[in-house]
């Protein structure tokens, strides 16, 4: 079984089925299955319909069905996922476990005839931007916890002793593989130290599972200084504040402000990248043609749908946008058609998709050449206050391993 915390709709169930090395069936709300467009989504996954009491017209009885099929996958050697939580949220910390993965996994565990020990994995899905198309995601997997066979009751259900000691010992192991914090300033507090933190390595692009377990150990450090020096914490505060205000109002990206920014190999290396934008610029504008229109349509419904649930916004977006550009590019296709003839349509059909893909990476990398340039010219032309971002950087960097080394001792 793999238990996973669920901190953004259908993306999370497609990300594990994405990474996962063996088919896995996934728990999922009941009201899903009858959704346009998404109930296609749960059913193609092979999803088993879990009926919640909030979803109205809750009857106990249909998850028996549920929790049979269950066992019985899980008895016979398969895989299922479920989300303990009971639902996707946006809070910046695990929400209290419902008990159904514990009753599960007991009673499967009991069975008869279950001849392979089961074992609950816990996983923690880490996104850095998690409503942003093509932001990093991180699957971090902990120890697996042993389930061990015990007397069922006559009605064949786990003793509620056991399966209430169970859904703590998951909630801890859960709290072990995700980033949580008290409250959402807490969070974004820690990730803008961490990222000012890292930015002065020229090579900060560490693997996710790095950058999380840092953000990791500094949401530790943050409760250690919230708790016992809070004036400490608002000082250091205060300071990646000014620090942050000034980086903006440079105009630059902190990962950009190097030493060796300034120097005839770090031009070299943007005047090569906007070499490599110019010849893809033809190309840039054609896609953008295309499919900027949609881009923004897809913007616009998700604005409209998601009401500021950060949750499914990302489910939003892929749903609208795997309908709506597959039927711009279809519709473009049909008009070239008609114009140019047959083959002229498929050329356009295969084409058009790649032209949005090449404008994508256009327009990242437009942001890179810009930032870089920015940096460049900050060096050259106004040196001092170049130099002075990078040492105010450096000092914050050591003032947060001053602090952890103190609190370590």
């Amino acid at each position: 079984m793999l238990a996973v915390n669920h901190p953004n709709g259908l993306i999370d169930p497609l990300f594990l089925l994405c990474l996962s090395p063996r088919p896995v069936s996934f728990l999922a709300k009941a009201p899903l299955f009858d959704t346009p467009v998404i109930g296609w989504f749960v059913k193609a996954m092979g999803s088993i319909p879990v009926y919640r009491r909030q979803d109205g017209g809750f009857d106990p009885a249909k998850n028996r069905p549920t929790f049979e099929r269950a066992r019985a996958i899980l008895s016979s050697g398969g895989a299922i996922a479920i989300f303990p939580e009971g639902a996707s949220h946006g809070d910046p910390k695990l929400r209290p476990l419902k008990t159904g993965a514990a009753r599960i996994a007991l009673g499967a565990s009991s069975m008869k005839g279950t001849e392979r020990p089961l074992q609950i994995v816990p996983l923690g899905i880490y996104y850095t931007a998690k409503g942003i198309f093509r932001s990093s995601a991180l699957l971090y997997f902990g120890e697996p916890l042993s389930v061990d066979a015990i007397a069922l009751e006559p009605n064949g259900e786990p003793p509620p002793d056991a399966v209430h000691a169970l859904t703590d010992r998951l909630e801890r192991a859960l709290n072990d593989v995700t980033l949580q914090a008290d409250e959402h300033e807490a969070l974004a507090l820690v990730t803008r130290a961490e990222e000012v933190f890292s930015s002065e390595d020229a090579a900060s692009d560490e693997r996710l599972v790095e950058k999380f377990e840092l953000r990791r150990r500094f949401m530790a450090g943050y409760s250690t200084l919230r708790d016992k020096e809070p004036r400490r914490l608002a000082a250091i505060s205060a300071r990646i504040d000014r620090f942050e205000a000034e980086v903006r109002d440079a105009g630059v990206d902190p990962k950009t402000l190097q030493p060796r920014s300034a120097s005839s190999t770090r031009g070299a290396a943007a005047i090569l990248d906007a070499l490599g934008l110019l010849i893809m610029l033809p190309v840039a504008v054609i896609g953008t043609i295309v499919s900027y229109p949609v881009y923004r349509l897809v913007g616009f419904i998700t604005t409209r749908l998601s009401r500021e649930d950060d949750d499914i916004i990302a489910t939003i977006k892929m749903i609208s946008g795997a309908l709506l550009f597959p039927l711009t590019w279809f519709a473009l296709s049909v008009a070239v058609g008609i114009r140019f003839g047959l083959l002229f349509a498929m050329a356009a059909l295969v084409l058009a998709p790649l032209t949005g893909y090449v404008a994508l990476l256009f327009f990242e990398r437009l942001d890179g050449v810009i930032a870089g340039a920015r940096a460049v010219v900050l060096a050259r032309f106004r040196r001092w206050g170049y130099l002075r971002l990078v040492a105010e950087r450096g000092e914050i960097r050591e003032e947060i391993l001053r602090l952890g080394a103190e609190f370590e001792r």
